[in-house]
């Protein structure tokens, strides 16, 4: 299988960082908010380990089995675990995807953060049953899901800009419709030196969009409840099990 980040590992950690920093005091909330007493925490789509650092403070002591396919974003989340003691102790980190590796029993959560439109329809409703079938009682998934939630274009924009040292860092994205509920991304990604470009490269990957109430639908399906958490414009969701969600989250 072709890996669309080989090519952009180096610069996506840089380039989400600003947008972490909205997220993460809204997945710590709702992390705080799990009321399994025990089991592992599954990250899925772990990429560079932003997500792993959050579940690390949330839910302190449980351990997390970080769930990567990326071999190029592995190496970032690899060195990000080795740096840190307890997250050394506490993260497993496994090449695979949402379909690929095992999870325990009794799961405490599950953290699929952008992730969901990898996934095709299929793979999709596979998810909600596993986590119907794995998550311990009380436990959570935990998704978001961002515009667009129909197959049409997006006019190429920026979506980020860092500066470290004398380089600058920039992201671009566009997508053209290529399917009845899928589109391709395009990102490039720039480096440029007293604004003469440097260095840069672009990559392409598919993405299945579906609107919040369709995905309910089929959370629904797989016998969970989906809910929104938090500022509505991070599009983050949380899905357990219909009698318990109304004590987890509200």
């Amino acid at each position: 299988m072709s890996d669309p980040y080989e090519r952009s590992a180096e610069y996506l950690d840089i380039m989400i960082a600003e947008a972490w920093e909205s997220l993460t005091p809204a997945l710590a909330d709702v992390l705080s908010r799990v009321r399994a007493e025990a089991g592992t925490v599954v990250d899925l789509g772990a990429g560079s380990g932003r997500g792993v650092r959050v579940i690390r403070d949330a839910l302190p002591q449980a351990p997390v089995l970080a769930v990567e396919p990326s071999a190029a974003m592995r190496a970032v989340l690899l060195a990000r675990v080795h740096e840190d003691d307890e997250l050394r102790e506490r993260v497993t980190v496994v090449p695979g995807d949402c379909a690929s590796v095992d999870w325990p029993d009794g799961v405490r959560a599950v953290v699929a953060l952008n992730v969901i439109g990898h996934l095709p329809p299929g793979q999709r409703r596979a998810l909600w049953a596993r986590a119907a079938r794995q998550l311990a009682p009380g436990g959570l998934l935990v998704f978001n899901v961002s515009p667009p939630f129909a197959p049409v274009g997006v006019e190429r924009v920026r979506m980020a800009r860092v500066v470290i040292g004398e380089l600058e860092y920039e992201g671009w994205a566009s997508a053209r419709p290529t399917g009845p509920d899928e589109i391709t991304w395009r990102m490039e990604y720039g480096v440029l030196r007293h604004g003469r470009p440097l260095a840069g490269t672009s990559v392409e990957y598919r993405w299945w969009v579906a609107a919040v109430e369709a995905l309910a639908a089929e959370v629904a399906e797989a016998g969970l409840l989906l809910r929104r958490a938090g500022d509505p414009e991070l599009g983050l969701c949380v899905a357990g099990r219909v009698r318990e969600m109304s004590t987890l989250v509200g």
